[in-house]
Parts: C-alpha cells; structure tokens; sequence
C-alpha cells in the first residue's frame, strides 16, 4: 500500500527521515501515526524509528534531547516541533510484566517490529508513504480485529499494561479482539495487578471516552479483567448496567468518575474520595467529582437546581453532572443550565461587594467569628437574590445581621 495524501504532519517530518536516511540509515513513520492515517483519524503524534543508534542520531542533528536514551530514544528539535526517534531494538527479560530487562539496538525493522504489541500498530511507513506491513496489519485494520503480534501470552508477559490497551483499542476503534489474543486476556489478567495503578488509569478513562465504549467494557467482562482493577473486582453488576445504558459517549477525564461514582452509588465526598484515591487521581478532580455528584442528588431529587447550587458547584462541574445526567435520562437542557449560572448576581466569593475590612471599618464588628459568619449571610443574600450586590445595600444588611445575633 502506498499512501499519496499524507497529513501534513508527515510532510513537516519528512525532512528528519530524508537527513537520516542520506547518512546511510533505515528510518521510517511506526506505529499509531500509520494505524490513525490508513483510518482516516487524526494524528496525535508522529514517532520515527531507525537503523541508527542513539550516538549516531544526534551527530546527525544540531538540537536533540534524551528523552529516553537508554531505550534509544532521542528528542529530534526542529522548527519548533519535537520528534521521537527510536532505535530498531530488541528487549528481554521482562521481570516486572512492564519493562525489560535488557535492550539491545539492532540495525533490523523486522526484530523491532516483532516486539511490537499489535499487528495495527507494527506498521511502518517510509517517508514516500509506503507501507511495510510484515505482520497482516492492514488485513486486520481491514476487518476492524486487533491481534497481538506473534504469541500474545508473550506480548502480555513482556508488558501486561497490552491488555487494558486491548481492551481500549476496542472502545476506541470499535474492533473485534481475535479469539487467540482475547484468551491470552483471561488466561493472564491477573497479571494486570503488576501494573502501576496510574497506568492502567489512563487506560480505563480512555475506553470509557472511546467512540465505542460498549465494545471495550464487553471485553473487559468476557476477559475478566476488570476483577484485577482498583475497586472493580465485585462491579460486574455495575459494568452491565453501564453497558445496558443507551448510546452514550464521555468527553472528559471529570464525566468518566462522575459517572463511575454515580453507578457505584458513591453519594458522600468520603466514598467519592476514597475511590478516586485508590486509581491515584488528583485533590482537583476529586472535588471536581464531588461537586458533580452532588448536582446528580439534586436533580434526581428535585429536577431543579437552587441558586446556591450553582453557585458552589460552578460551570464546570455543572456542565460534567448534565453530561451524566443526560446519560442517565434525567439531564437538562445545557443552554438553559448555562443561562442559569450566567444570570447569578456573583459568581465568586471575591465578587462581594462587602468584605471583613468594610465592616470593620463600617464599626459593625470586631475580629473573630462573627465577622465570618455575618459575610457568609451577606453572600448567602446576594446569591439568592435577597440583597443586590451593592456595598451600601450590604452593610446595611450586615447591620441588620449583626444586631440579630447580638440580641
């Protein structure tokens, strides 16, 4: 197959092939940019591997970085953008089911490509746009089946993070996983607990996000493998349900844990907290969570959402829990949700008109707690619309406050 349109990312590259290849070298576009092109998907990155050894990379090019050196990759700089290129190599010894022991540079593209995960991605293209296809990739890509290269126990015993990315590949392209390769799946699952908990993360929000993420979650479950994810081994119930939902599609890291958290019928920001702990996410995504979460409460309860909601939550959170909640059939119109935040007096705290200064100055209270709460009323009336956000109108307000609470 030889490709006559290249995205204009190849074209950019192709310079970096060119100058390698006038020194006598092998080098070639691998991987996902091929597999992404040949489907007509955008590409992300543009990787390069080549005959020549990491030394001999950098002599050729006046701005490199090691970026992962002893595995043969070198960062090559050029106007402005970064290319990957890495060394044909082979690999041994995998004792942590993630890296390899030993890596050995070779002058061969068949030996690097072997070691590759899938037949879709063991594609090399030259900077002309000729495909190298050794392994059938193109048949599978043609079929929409993903099947490890060579024995796939191997593959999963080299890097068993290859299994979640199976199951990934699944939700994202929509394909079949090949019977051979989905019963190395089961067979060797449990080997998925070898992998750092953040990795397999990524790979668990990118099937949730995927186009086709009923594909990825049905092989997940034939697989077994969700039984060796943090927290997932007693969801079963809870991956079926996800699966009988109508057509749905998550666009954001935030949408996948709100609604993981919903299904899971996690309602508290402490079983919210102790979740996203334990797949090591971050404190903002774990109040991001929340704040959805809650907003799910209220519109299951209510329909409705009061101007103290949206408030506290904010858009952000606001527009995730609709996402969700959209899913599970009992969202709101997203301009109407948008119009509400965007009709709110204030929109955070600092906007008030009044703050502990003025009322210190105002002679309505001293240092200490009252000053607080009186601020917090203030807010409370400005957001419900009680008292305009107005500093005269607030002190005065304040006063009455004050008086109240020293009566």
């Amino acid at each position: 197959m030889i490709l006559t349109q290249l995205p204009a990312a190849f074209q950019e590259a192709k310079p970096i092939i060119e100058t390698i290849e006038a020194a006598g070298f092998e080098a070639y576009f691998v991987g996902g940019c091929v597999r992404d092109t040949i489907l007509g998907k955008p590409l992300h990155d543009v990787d390069i591997a080549t005959s020549a050894f990491p030394a001999e990379v950098k002599q050729l090019f006046k701005r490199t970085v090691d970026t992962g050196i002893e595995h043969g990759t070198v960062m090559i700089l050029d106007h402005g953008n970064g290319y990957e290129t890495t060394t044909f190599r082979t690999e041994s010894g995998y004792q942590d089911f993630r890296r390899p022991d030993q890596v050995t540079f070779v002058r061969s593209l068949k030996e690097d490509l072997k070691r590759r995960d899938f037949t879709i991605n063991a594609l090399a293209m030259t900077a002309k746009g000729e495909v190298i296809d050794l392994f059938d990739g193109l048949a599978d890509l043609k079929r929409g089946v993903l099947r490890a290269v060579g024995v796939a126990e191997e593959r999963f015993h080299e890097d068993a993070l290859r299994m979640m990315r199976a199951v990934r590949f699944a939700s994202q392209l929509d394909f079949a996983i090949e019977p051979q390769t989905q019963q190395a799946i089961t067979d060797n699952a449990a080997l998925l607990t070898k992998i750092a908990v953040e990795r397999t993360r990524v790979e668990w929000e990118k099937l949730l996000m995927g186009q086709h993420p009923d594909a990825g979650l049905k092989s997940l479950l034939t697989t077994g493998l969700y039984q060796y994810m943090p927290m997932m081994a007693a969801q079963k119930p809870m991956l079926q349900q996800l699966l009988a939902l109508p057509d749905w599609h998550l666009s954001t890291i935030e949408s996948v844990w709100t609604l993981l958290s919903w299904q899971m019928q996690l309602r508290d920001a402490a079983a919210i907290r102790h979740l996203l702990k334990t797949w090591k996410t971050s404190n903002e995504l774990i109040s991001h969570v929340t704040a959805a979460v809650n907003v799910l409460n209220a519109l299951e309860r209510s329909g409705r959402l009061t101007s103290e909601e949206n408030f506290y939550t904010g858009l952000d959170a606001l527009t995730t829990a609709n996402q969700v909640a959209t899913i599970l059939g009992f969202g709101q119109d997203q301009a109407q949700l948008a119009q509400s935040y965007a009709s709110l007096p204030i929109h955070d705290k600092h906007e008030l008109a009044v703050n502990g200064g003025d009322l210190l100055k105002a002679k309505l209270v001293t240092p200490g707690p009252m000053m607080g709460s009186i601020l917090a009323a203030c807010l409370q009336a400005v957001i419900t619309g009680k008292v305009e956000n107005q500093q005269d109108a607030l002190l005065d307000f304040a006063r009455m406050v004050a008086d109240s609470k020293n009566h």
